[in-house]
């Protein structure tokens, strides 16, 4: 089964060539960073032109993977649609303009054999952006990979931290798909984002999934498994809405993060 774009031509451009071109420039911008390659990062899921300035700091960071062909766990909310547990949906591709992207089938099988939270539901992916704008990212800076897409619906991240975490493998990468917060005055949202990256810098899961972010159980599910792993998150961008927009009174906030093994 063939999982169809949602958002092309709204959140990012359809046409294949505007696309790559816009990913490339938003990738040209970010400062080359001499490090080595994070186990996970954290992006923002908004339009490209509101986000994707911050969201090109943690796919750049991700350079190091190209040409390895990594399992890329995908890890976001579900805004549309209510389901109980974390869905990795039925498919066995997801396309893009840019091109098809193969599931990792054998590693999904494994979560699903778990049980609960693990679940196949296509309905709540089909509408769902937060996970499908990542992937022409991902697309650019890896060349080739295969996902394992986890849908986060109404579920105990903290509990599913630990499954998710045994069956990652040594190479496997994990993003974590999340804005912050929504539709404050820009000085508001940002002493708001401050207190709620604070928390995930320091690996307070509990305080992660208290925050504002709408992909706040995906990313205290990250957060619970760095703090297990000793891995070290690192702030790499911040910014809300208003400053591509230019409208401060009601804004989004966006932040890019990468979590390196100590």
């Amino acid at each position: 089964m063939r999982r169809e774009p949602a958002v092309a031509g709204a959140f990012y451009p359809a046409d294949p060539t505007d696309l790559k071109n816009l990913v490339v420039r938003l990738l040209a911008e970010v400062p080359e960073e001499q490090a080595g390659p994070p186990r996970a990062v954290v992006a923002p899921h908004a339009g490209y032109v509101y986000s994707g300035p911050v969201a090109a700091y943690a796919f750049r960071a991700l350079a190091p993977y190209a040409g390895k062909e990594p399992v890329v766990w995908l890890l976001g909310p579900a805004h549309y649609v209510a389901f109980e547990g974390i869905s990795t949906g039925p498919f066995t591709l997801w396309r893009t303009p840019l091109g098809e992207v193969p599931v990792a089938t054998d590693r999904v099988a494994e979560l699903l054999a778990m049980g609960p939270p693990f679940v196949e539901l296509a309905e709540p992916h089909l509408p769902e952006h937060s996970l499908e704008v990542e992937l022409p990212f991902l697309q650019v800076v890896l060349g080739s990979f295969s996902l394992v897409p986890l849908l986060f619906g109404i579920t105990d991240p903290l509990a599913a931290a630990p499954q998710i975490a045994s069956a990652l493998r040594p190479g496997d990468l994990v993003v974590v798909s999340t804005d912050l917060s929504h539709y404050h005055p820009d000085e508001v949202a940002r002493r708001i984002d401050a207190q709620t990256l604070d928390r995930a810098l320091h690996l307070d899961a509990a305080g992660v999934l208290e925050s504002e972010a709408c992909g706040r159980h995906p990313w205290a599910a990250l957060t619970a498994i760095a703090r297990e792993r000793g891995l070290r998150p690192r702030l790499l961008a911040y910014a809300t809405s208003g400053d591509t927009s230019g409208d401060r009174r009601r804004v989004v906030g966006y932040a890019a993060l990468r979590y390196d093994e100590p």
